[in-house]
């Protein structure tokens, strides 16, 4: 085995000789997820995965997360492969054999099967360490639902220096089985969370003249924000505006004084994300105060834009796709997002795989 080169026969053997490991892994931390930033259980069970490897671990103060270094006899270049830990604040039902054990806990979005898919990688690749060329660095990334994992295990000095490249990946169950996907250019949407609180006058419902009802002004805000969407925000360079949760009142006949108003922004250009911030205060405010009421708009900067480089990824997708005739480009960027990659390395690429 060359892995200088692509050999789809030899690295699907490899694959399919790990495959029940892998399963095993993934489910023993599908059953004990957890959350944020510190996951000692998680952790165990990823080296307990990569004992005996010929690995270097790498650990920081900041996060449970770790870096794992294999490093080939011959120099070359580092590259950096990423998978992210920790879980979503969700209580299971699904009633599988493996299910959480974690009441509040679930691993929904996949991480369990990136974590046992990357101690895979590691094991396959240790085996041909004799014919590596360089380094490969294994980041098993803590705290990627929101709370920045990946920029706090590179303040922490996990990966210094920088690789000459690094590569993430997700996987996707609304793709065909077998379909590995990616494109150069924005991949990932950025994801900053939104906070309105409006300000009205309480009262009684059957007076609401008497009053200033913050909930019908809460709902015409949504409703602005669709249009401020449509018609201020080029189709070619989109936002998603999504107010998830709304919170107002405490009985069925008093009108409340406030109404508060949680959701995301996510945009594929810094440009876009400058022109949603504003709108979104603006469209807020104005509202609120056509109707005599008053509005106070936070935006808290989330994660950037995950953008592939295009040289990497046109050189990967034209190898690939010579020996897995499935390998595609996706028609579109993802909305979906990812702190994967921040700038940990002048040249990064991120996928889709699906999951079916």
């Amino acid at each position: 085995m060359d892995v200088t080169t692509f050999d789809a026969e030899t690295w699907t053997a490899a694959g399919e000789a790990g495959l029940a490991a892998a399963i095993d892994l993934r489910r023993a931390i599908h059953t004990e997820p957890e959350l944020g930033l510190d996951l000692p259980k998680t952790t165990a069970k990823v080296k307990a995965a990569l004992a005996g490897l010929p690995l270097e671990i790498r650990e920081g103060p900041s996060t449970s997360g770790l870096v794992a270094i294999l490093r080939g006899p011959a120099n070359g270049r580092t590259v950096l492969l990423r998978g992210d830990m920790d879980a979503l604040p969700l209580t299971e039902d699904t009633g599988l054999d493996f299910t959480s054990q974690h009441p509040g806990a679930m691993h929904a979005c996949g991480h369990d099967t990136h974590v046992a898919m990357l101690a895979g990688a590691a094991k396959a690749l240790s085996a041909a360490r004799d014919r590596l060329a360089g380094t490969v660095m294994f980041m098993f990334q803590p705290g990627e639902e929101g709370w920045h994992g990946a920029k706090y295990m590179l303040e922490d000095g996990l990966i210094d220096p920088l690789p000459d490249a690094a590569f993430a990946l997700h996987i996707s169950p609304n793709m065909p089985r077998g379909v590995i996907a990616s494109r150069g250019g924005p991949l990932l949407a950025s994801s900053d969370k939104i906070r309105i609180r409006v300000k009205g006058q309480g009262g009684h419902a059957s007076m609401p003249q008497d009053a200033l009802d913050p909930i019908p002004i809460a709902c015409e805000i949504v409703m602005a924000l669709q249009a401020l969407v449509t018609r201020r925000i080029a189709v070619s360079d989109p936002a998603v505006i999504t107010i998830a949760r709304i919170e107002s009142g405490t009985t069925d006949n008093i009108i409340p004084e406030f109404a508060r108003l949680w959701g995301t922004v996510r945009t594929l250009s810094e440009r876009t994300r400058a022109v949603a911030h504003d709108g979104i205060e603006r469209v807020a405010i104005m509202v609120a105060a056509a109707h005599g009421a008053e509005a106070e708009v936070t935006i808290e900067h989330g994660f950037p834009v995950t953008v592939s480089e295009h040289p990497v990824i046109d050189r990967i997708m034209a190898e690939i796709a010579r020996e897995v005739p499935s390998a595609r480009p996706p028609a579109e960027a993802k909305n979906g997002v990812s702190d994967a990659l921040y700038s940990s390395a002048p040249a990064h690429t991120a996928w889709h795989a699906a999951s079916r």
